[in-house]
C-alpha cells in the first residue's frame, strides 16, 4: 500500500483490467491478448514524447485546422497529426498534438481535457506509447479505455484511475475450502455433524409423537368422566 498510486507508473494489462490493480486472474481475453503481446513502439513516430499530448473523443470532422485553432491557445505547437485510416483517409478520432514548450504542455494538459469541440467532449491525456513502461496498445488488449457495455475496461489513467484497494485478512483461501487437506476434512465432518444432528432431532421428535397421543387420550378420558359425573348429579336432583 505504500506504494500505491492511483496513476499506473507502469503497464500492467493484468492491473489495468482491475478495479483496483490487485486482479490475480484475466477477467476477458483481451488480457490474455495484452498479456501474450510482445509490443514495440512505432519507430517512425517522431518529435519529443515529453512534450506530446495524446487528443480522443474527437468528431469524426474535426480537422487538423480545427485542432491547431483551438490548443494554439495554450502555447506555441511545433506539429499536430491527427490519425487518419491508410484505406479511407478519414479521421479514427483522436490525435497527437507536439508543443515546443513544457509550460504550455502543461497548461493544455491541465485546462484542455473535456472541452467541447465540434459537439464532442474530448480526452486529453500525455502521450503513453513511448512514456509508459510495457505500454500495450488497445487494439492489442491494452490501453486504458473500454466501454462498460463490453465489459473490458481498463484501470489506472487519467479519465479512470485505481480505486484504492482495501485491506482483508488473507482468508480466501479458507473461505472457499482451498486451504489444506486437514481443513477439507473438518468441513467434510462438519457436513456429517449436522446430518448427524438432523437425524437425532427426527428420532427425538418421533419419541415424543405418542406422548402426545397419550396426554391427548387422557385429557379426552378425563374430559368424559367430568361429563358422566355432571350428568349422575342432574339425575340425583330430579329423583329429589
Amino acid at each position: 500500500m505504500a506504494d500505491w498510486a492511483p496513476i499506473a507508473k507502469e503497464y500492467d494489462p493484468l492491473k489495468a483490467g482491475s478495479i483496483d490493480g490487485t486482479d490475480e486472474e484475466p477477467h476477458d481475453r483481451a488480457i490474455w491478448r495484452a498479456m501474450l503481446a510482445r509490443y514495440v513502439p512505432n519507430k517512425g513516430v517522431t518529435g519529443d514524447p515529453h512534450l506530446t499530448l495524446f487528443v480522443a473523443r474527437l468528431n469524426l470532422q474535426t480537422t487538423e485546422e480545427k485542432l491547431k485553432e483551438v490548443f494554439s491557445r495554450y502555447g506555441d505547437i511545433r506539429k499536430i497529426r491527427l490519425v487518419r485510416d491508410l484505406v479511407t483517409g478519414f479521421s479514427k478520432g483522436y490525435a497527437f498534438i507536439e508543443y515546443k514548450e513544457e509550460r504550455a504542455l502543461l497548461k493544455a494538459h491541465r485546462d484542455a481535457n473535456r472541452l467541447v469541440i465540434d459537439q464532442h467532449e474530448i480526452f486529453v491525456d500525455f502521450e503513453l506509447e513511448r512514456t509508459l513502461k510495457g505500454w500495450i496498445p488497445r487494439r492489442l488488449g491494452g490501453g486504458f479505455g473500454g466501454k462498460k457495455e463490453s465489459g473490458q475496461l481498463r484501470f489506472g489513467g487519467r479519465d479512470r484511475p485505481f480505486r484504492k484497494p482495501i485491506n482483508l485478512p488473507n482468508m480466501k483461501n479458507d473461505f472457499y475450502g482451498e486451504g489444506s487437506s486437514e481443513k477439507r476434512n473438518w468441513s467434510r465432518e462438519g457436513t456429517r455433524d449436522w446430518r448427524t444432528r438432523d437425524r437425532d432431532h427426527e428420532r427425538s421428535r418421533d419419541k415424543r409423537w405418542p406422548e402426545r397421543e397419550r396426554s391427548w387420550a387422557w385429557g379426552d378420558s378425563e374430559r368424559d368422566s367430568k361429563e358422566e359425573r355432571s350428568r349422575g348429579r342432574e339425575r340425583k336432583d330430579r329423583d329429589r
